[in-house]
């Protein structure tokens, strides 16, 4: 064999020296663009193909990134949780911003879009507290404010003690995420209006996957609205595997996605918006689950009633009613029950709230489907008794309906908060699902989480603070989490629901009391999924 020439030899040195300083610099120049804040990197990704797909390697995995503010400046404090949640590298597909009363809805979704842009679904919420990281101290806050929609002599007063803002967006590829509302038009009944809702969910998802079902909905009701047959056609309509949460009773505006020319104003039509994720069937990029835990907070107590008569009062979503002692036949007033009930609570040293949960018997269907039998508990608070009926809230109750009474309990609570972070650390040594391999965290990413608590809940029914947050926040620490206080906490059951007790009932439940929802949104990358 010819030996080469020192030139040959020359050469190839020289070229294996410029392969290996392409390659260091292409590592130093990934380093360096994950460093970027969000809008830098954006225009980074723009430079040329190679920048491009170092980019897109820098993003190859979902994330969310969250911020709370509590500075009583509205273009201060969106400032702030902007400024944060756009400090790392991320693609946002879907925000959520969560405001107090003292805050505008519709200006704050001004001041969010012109940062985040116009193409991606916004859903601005009034809420009754809020829980994140502050965007200047890193704290984590639960805070939860004293007057929402009224209950202040002082309306300026009111309005001043609810301002701040918890920012949330997320990047998730894989998914499509859009906002779908639920549309009322005048002197049109609800039913055919929710079936609307329902196909209008199961329609997006199917042009965006293929498949009619999303995996996830995060829904924001109306502050007068009652989401109890919404929750239960839902509910009906989904598959197990299709996770549903959120707050029933606010106040928000919303933007879609695929409409940058939507009004920025909540439409007196809308009674609720949900925000939809859908597999994209144009992108594999690993497995994105959402997870969610319930953690309850009332206690059974008495014997069990049957209604005897019924008034529903759509005027102002009440009902009243009589009922039986189950097994009897004297009919019994408000005031007669609630003696009972008082009796069996004298021993509490603070008056809880009270609760009646109704199993109803129910056939629902979806347009022209023919109709199905279902069984669910629906809580109704109770307003208060006298000689003639019980009064409790909502409608959708029916004479012979079964009921018991419940009761808010920190006890009962506490136990629940406990069995929630037993679940959580399942999730992080990756037990809960046959879809996790191996022995720990480098198996599944904890990427986010969302907690939708009762407004009931927080410092003054724990007498200690962050006791909501605490199962995520030790299980996964530095983790982004946000998360509200309700009027009204949804989690449906599902295949992902973890942590329920065994004694848990089989009956279907969807909208809680004096419970906190926790959604954990976890990817398994391609190369460990079955």
């Amino acid at each position: 064999m010819e030996k080469p020439s020192s030139s040959n030899t020359k050469g190839k040195a020289s070229n294996d020296g410029n392969m290996s300083i392409s390659v260091l610099n292409e590592d130093l120049l990934q380093k360096i663009l994950a460093k970027l804040p969000a809008l830098s990197f954006a225009s980074a990704a723009c430079v040329n193909k190679s920048w491009n797909s170092l980019c897109n390697r820098i993003l190859s995995r979902p994330k969310l990134s969250s911020a709370l503010s509590l500075n009583p400046s509205l273009p201060d404090a969106v400032n702030e949780v902007l400024h944060k949640v756009l400090s790392e590298p991320i693609r946002p597909c879907f925000a959520i911003v969560n405001v107090g009363d003292g805050f505008g809805s519709s200006k704050t979704m001004l001041l969010i879009r012109q940062k985040l842009g116009f193409n991606i679904p916004v859903i601005v919420a009034v809420a009754n507290g809020i829980m994140g990281r502050d965007a200047l101290t890193d704290e984590f806050k639960e805070v939860k404010w004293g007057a929402l929609f009224g209950g202040f002599d002082d309306e300026e007063y009111a309005r001043n003690i609810n301002e701040g803002i918890v920012l949330t967006i997320g990047y998730l590829p894989g998914l499509k995420v859009e906002a779908i509302p639920l549309l009322r038009p005048q002197k049109t009944p609800q039913a055919p209006c929710i079936d609307n809702f329902v196909m209008d969910i199961k329609g997006y998802s199917a042009s965006v996957s293929g498949r009619p079902f999303p995996v996830g909905i995060i829904l924001f009701g109306e502050a007068n609205s009652d989401m109890k047959l919404v929750l239960e056609k839902l509910d009906y309509a989904m598959p197990m595997d299709t996770v549903v949460v959120g707050d029933e009773r606010g106040s928000f505006v919303y933007t879609s996605g695929n409409d940058s020319t939507n009004i920025c104003g909540r439409k007196r039509s809308t009674e609720a918006v949900a925000l939809v994720f859908a597999q994209d069937r144009n992108r594999s990029s690993g497995n994105i689950q959402f997870h969610v835990a319930l953690s309850n907070g009332v206690s059974a107590v008495g014997v069990r009633y049957k209604t005897a008569s019924v008034i529903s009062k759509n005027t102002d979503s009440s009902t009243w009613l009589t009922a039986r002692r189950e097994g009897q036949h004297e009919v019994l007033d408000g005031q007669s029950i609630l003696l009972d009930i008082n009796d069996l609570l004298e021993n509490h040293i603070e008056s809880p709230d009270l609760y009646i949960g109704v199993i109803k018997h129910r056939k629902y269907s979806i347009g022209a489907e023919k109709p199905m039998p279902r069984t669910c508990i629906a809580y109704h608070g109770v307003v208060g008794g006298d000689e003639e009926y019980l009064y409790v809230d909502g409608i959708g109750i029916k004479t012979a309906d079964i009921f018991q009474f419940y009761h808010s309990d920190p006890n009962t609570a506490l136990a629940s908060i406990t069995e929630v972070n037993d679940a959580l650390k399942n999730i992080k040594l990756g037990r809960n699902s046959k879809s996790f391999k191996g022995d720990g965290d480098k198996d599944i990413n904890v990427f986010g989480g969302l907690i939708f608590a009762c407004y009931g809940r927080g410092e003054s029914f724990f007498g200690r603070h962050n006791v909501d947050s605490s199962p995520f926040l030790e299980n996964f620490p530095g983790v982004p989490l946000a998360g509200i206080f309700c009027g009204g906490e949804m989690v449906r059951p599902c295949t992902t629901l973890i942590g329920q007790c065994h004694e848990a009932s089989p009956v279907s439940c969807c909208l809680h009391v004096y419970s906190s929802v926790y959604l954990v949104m976890s990817y398994i990358p391609p190369s460990l999924e079955y």
